[in-house]
């Protein structure tokens, strides 16, 4: 006889209002506070604040850092609600894994549609967060449906063979032809001795690239990322995620509250301290842009960290009307990803057109602050309208 559906699991604020932080983050960028601290020379606070909206050169982290891999983390996190949700409504094993793959599908391609727009080919590119978590993501679902043990164990597996894959890559010799690898041999980021092995465009990621991107139809032959990004970074955003995984099996486990937060701020502090220690040590430094296994500790903690934190003050203590603009941003973080990817130009245009020049009402040094101030708060109220009809953009 068969067994009848589970009940399903309760939605966590948590989760929705720390990816909505995590989103309007990322929307902000339209907020061009680079261009703000540049025209005020001088300003401490100004520098400090751009600071934090730009990716750090290579080693270290900033604000901005911490945008993917939360948005990475909360996948793994959504997770176990999401499979108990399926399972209460009887799908079958081929059904959650069908889905998965369909899933997995349609993020790698959207992510290449929207890197591709207003370019005269398809940009085929894979190191967009949509894409990275799509390569990854039907395997993220299996490991979901296996029990906590095998979580740990592909952890491990992935982050070793990961790091063990770039140590094992050799260095660029004395007829290295650093012109094909849009990095400069003096360029002042680049690491010496073992950590060298993860420099900007002589790594393995980036020897894969030079292969494997040119397989596609492109505007120009691929030599090298300039940012240093890489494709194989799905490798260990896959780890980044499977700690989301394991964060989001708390969360739903039979457990006391207090019993959560311990579980979260322990592993939180147990990741970070190793990620540190991976650095300091010079074993491994962190560098997000090819996402080497202690940037996935180093940032796997601090997403612990912020996991435990809107825990505490959105599922225990009710937060108040503060939450709620990141509320109406994370339950719809796909609209809100294709909104700030594709409305910025249209918006911008529309408002100088209709208002005139109003950005400069406060002068010229704050106008881009003003301007992109505005296009926030379009995009916004494009999503709070969606809220309050319950549209929601799901895939």
């Amino acid at each position: 006889m068969a067994s009848a559906p589970l009940a399903p699991s309760p939605r966590l604020g948590s989760l929705d209002v720390y990816r909505g932080l995590v989103m309007l983050l990322m929307m902000a960028e339209v907020l061009a506070l680079g261009e703000v601290a540049f025209r005020h020379p001088g300003s401490l606070v100004w520098a400090f604040i751009a600071d934090q909206q730009t990716h750090v050169e290579w080693v270290g982290c900033s604000l901005h850092d911490l945008i993917q891999p939360s948005f990475s983390f909360l996948v793994g996190a959504a997770l176990p609600f999401s499979l108990a949700s399926r399972r209460a409504k009887g799908q079958s094993l081929g059904a959650i894994l069908g889905h998965a793959f369909r899933r997995a599908v349609i993020l790698v391609a959207l992510g290449i549609v929207l890197r591709s727009l207003h370019r005269p080919l398809t940009h085929f590119t894979f190191e967009d967060t949509l894409s990275q978590i799509g390569l990854g993501y039907f395997v993220l679902v299996v490991l979901g449906l296996r029990p906590a043990r095998e979580q740990w164990i592909a952890l491990g597996v992935v982050l070793f063979g990961y790091g063990a894959a770039f140590a094992l890559y050799p260095l660029p010799g004395p007829g290295f032809d650093w012109a094909s690898s849009a990095v400069s041999p003096h360029w002042p980021h680049h690491l010496d001795g073992f950590p060298a092995h993860w420099n900007k465009n002589t790594n393995l990621a980036w020897a894969v690239d030079t292969w494997f991107l040119n397989l596609f139809p492109r505007e120009r032959f691929f030599t090298a990322n300039e940012g240093g990004y890489a494709t194989l970074s799905f490798i260990p955003t896959l780890a980044t995620m499977i700690l989301g995984l394991v964060a989001g099996r708390w969360l739903k486990a039979d457990l006391e509250p207090v019993a959560r937060l311990r579980r979260l701020l322990t592993a939180g502090a147990s990741c970070l301290c190793l990620g540190l220690l991976l650095h300091a040590t010079g074993l491994c430094p962190i560098v997000k842009r090819i996402w080497t296994p202690s940037w996935v500790f180093a940032s796997g903690g601090l997403c612990l960290f912020l996991t435990a934190f809107f825990y505490e003050v959105v599922d225990r203590r009710r937060p108040g009307r503060w939450a709620f603009p990141m509320l109406v941003v994370g339950t719809n973080s796909i609209a809100a990803y294709v909104i700030a990817h594709t409305l910025v130009e249209p918006v911008e245009a529309g408002l100088l057109r209709h208002l005139g020049r109003f950005d400069l009402a406060f002068g010229f040094p704050s106008a881009p602050l003003v301007l992109g101030g505005s296009v926030l708060f379009v995009e916004w109220s494009l999503l709070n309208w969606m809220y309050r009809r319950r549209i929601f953009l799901k895939i």
